[in-house]
């Protein structure tokens, strides 16, 4: 019998909504940090942009949550409006195996307004052949845009593939600078 890894879940202690031009972002926070952030569809939301939080898992304070959340608001506002900066300050709470883990700390090596193949990711990891799996390490980012798989594509220049969709893809690297043309590699 093989065992199973597991890997330590920390619980969701505060939602939270902000707008973006790409649509409605949800965030998750959990005791250590942003744990989840996704672009929701207009429709598939009846929440407010307020804070939310759920009183018997609340670790840290109310204030800390609301600070982490205006880090996230204020970080995102500025990548939006074009503003150079980083998301580095932010805590973040990512939870993963360790492979995907090595994957989304060298997406976030990636500059803003560049571009890296799925392949050329295996091969910063040391492991060439592991492209397909980088593919799915950035398909399982829970904090797509601030861990920006985005910016990875295909060896051909065609985008590959997004969790919150290709034209949402197309859209960030364009407000980026990049040319993506028509997505399939042909600019």
């Amino acid at each position: 019998m093989t065992s199973r890894k597991t890997y330590r879940k920390e619980q969701i202690t505060a939602q939270a909504m902000i707008e973006t031009p790409v649509g409605l972002v949800f965030l998750a926070f959990s005791a250590n940090g942003l744990k989840e952030l996704t672009f929701m569809e207009e429709e598939a939301h009846s929440q407010s942009l307020s804070m939310k939080s759920t009183p018997e898992t609340q670790s840290p304070p109310a204030e800390v949550l609301q600070k982490w959340r205006d880090q996230v608001a204020q970080a995102v506002e500025d990548y939006f409006a074009g503003k150079p900066g980083s998301f580095e300050a932010l805590s973040l709470d990512l939870q993963g195996s360790p492979f995907h883990l090595r994957v989304w700390q060298e997406l976030r090596k990636i500059p803003s307004g560049e571009t890296i193949s799925y392949q050329e990711m295996a091969r910063r990891l040391g492991n060439p052949k592991a492209a397909r799996a980088v593919g799915q390490a950035c398909g399982a980012n829970p904090i797509p845009l601030i861990v920006p798989c985005h910016r990875v594509i295909a060896a051909d220049g065609s985008l590959g593939g997004y969790s919150s969709g290709l034209p949402r893809k197309r859209w960030l690297l364009k407000h980026e600078g990049i040319n993506v043309g028509d997505g399939t590699g042909n600019v």
